[in-house]
């Protein structure tokens, strides 16, 4: 199979025959919504009924061609309907789709598979067809192997939405309890470091990771009772702004934890199994937690998700339920198998860091054009740009975020809004040439809007 499958659907993008969302996608999302309730902020800002995917390029049903820099949101990231992963999921749904936690050849093809792509050991695994399920099975795996109850995570990280993983999170936003009342008793929260709005900075200003650790440890003496099982983490905040630590940061937390025998636990459910270009995202900082989950891309859309323990931790995971109605079914396995065999057959690392590269140099080319661009960051296809009233005080442009957002729709862009973030999670295949293309796209938009809220945009070369 030839690595370009969806460069003729790719043609042209994006195309659009008429006003967006058209009149039909406006109809059919009416009538949805009179049943389906609770719909996140990307579809009410620009409410477009999608009918077709293919590669990097969703069409809606009023047939408008978009080019997809989502992913579904960091799901389909080896392109929408991948010929060998729908062919691999098409093969088992005709021959058995499931068999509860019994062995199936495919799965014991998978688990052979992820033993050998992954670092340190980490060969303890356990299937599940979600996310929150998968990190809920780290925090039982976390308890069964050190006998200890309490958690810590971090400030606007996001890991799930059941008791346990919810409890890791951020509970509220805005004005409204989305989570319940309270977090589960043994569940803390600490700030991550953050460069361009750190909790604890030097006298020049930068970043100082060295006080996070110290604020650690003083945490757990005054308010936990010394009894923490795990450190729970993004290596990448996804929900929080494609916010990425300091290179420094992650072999001092390692560090940090095994002097306390605190485990490790990595949720690289959003930002595992290549988008960093990576297989696992600690790689970066040549880091190996004790725990890591993987979900989203790891089926390239196929619910399949992943928790894995090292060696040394593996039998513990037999004093927790391993079996769930859905996790590790055939078609599962068959999805996740070959989605690592594509990334690994069409070289996908390789094009995730040389693409990677290039959008990182032309959002820094933005920054300095733009004067509501306060940040921007990432690695690989996992991308972020902080818009901000006044690049000194660094205060959050929540409106111009969702108007840049609803603009570059408009303009045939699929993408994610994060309030005051614009987050990008293009499909791993893309090429450079389309890669930029959406680059344009955001960047009229944003010039739009600054022109809207009476921002200058500053010329090439020109100095701040």
């Amino acid at each position: 199979m030839s690595k370009n499958w969806w460069k003729e659907s790719a043609r042209g993008l994006p195309h659009l025959v008429t006003e967006t969302p058209g009149p039909v996608s406006k109809k059919m999302h009416a009538n949805t919504a009179r049943y389906m309730k609770g719909l996140s902020e990307q579809v009410t800002l620009f409410p477009v009924c999608f009918s077709e995917g293919h590669g990097i390029m969703l069409k809606d049903v009023d047939g408008n061609r978009y080019l997809d820099f989502s992913s579904g949101i960091y799901v389909t990231s080896l392109g929408h309907c991948h010929p060998k992963v729908s062919e691999a999921i098409a093969h088992w749904a005709k021959k058995l789709m499931n068999c509860h936690d019994f062995t199936t050849p495919v799965k014991e093809q998978l688990l052979e598979k992820l033993a050998a792509i992954l670092p340190g050991r980490l060969t303890g695994m356990q299937l599940y067809s979600d996310g929150t399920s998968a990190v809920e099975a780290g925090i039982r795996a976390a308890r069964a192997i050190t006998n200890k109850q309490e958690f810590l995570s971090c400030f606007r990280d996001f890991h799930g939405k059941s008791m346990a993983a919810v409890s890791c999170a951020q509970m509220i936003r805005g004005d409204v309890f989305s989570y319940g009342a309270t977090r589960a008793p043994g569940f803390y929260m600490v700030p991550r470091p953050n460069p361009y709005r750190p909790a604890f900075a030097k006298p020049d200003g930068t970043i100082d990771t060295d006080r996070h650790i110290a604020f650690y440890e003083e945490f757990i003496r005054e308010s936990t009772v010394g009894n923490v099982a795990a450190f729970v983490l993004e290596p990448v905040q996804g929900w929080g702004g494609s916010v990425f630590p300091p290179d420094d940061f992650f072999p001092k937390l390692r560090a940090f934890c095994d002097r306390k025998k605190i485990l490790l636990f990595s949720d690289e459910v959003l930002a595992g199994m290549g988008r960093t270009g990576e297989w696992v995202t600690l790689s970066h900082w040549d880091t190996v937690p004790d725990i890591i989950t993987f979900g989203k891309s790891f089926g390239n859309g196929f619910p399949v998700t992943a928790m894995i323990v090292k060696e040394e931790y593996a039998d513990s995971l037999n004093k927790i339920s391993a079996s769930s109605s859905y996790g590790g079914n055939p078609m599962a396995c068959a999805a996740a198998l070959a989605s690592i065999e594509v990334i690994e057959e069409e070289e996908i690392l390789q094009n995730v860091r040389a693409v990677g590269a290039v959008f990182l140099r032309r959002m820094e080319q933005m920054k300095t054009a733009h004067p509501i661009i306060g940040d921007v960051r990432g690695k690989g296809f996992l991308l972020g740009i902080e818009l901000v009233k006044d690049k000194r005080t660094k205060e959050p442009f929540n409106e111009a975020g969702r108007l840049v957002y609803q603009k570059a729709f408009r303009k045939g862009l699929a993408w994610i809004p994060a309030g005051h973030i614009l987050r990008m999670s293009p499909p791993l295949i893309m090429d450079e040439e389309h890669a930029m293309k959406g680059m344009d796209l955001i960047e009229e938009a944003i010039a739009e809007v600054e022109r809207e809220f009476g921002y200058a945009t500053v010329s090439a070369g020109q100095e701040e």
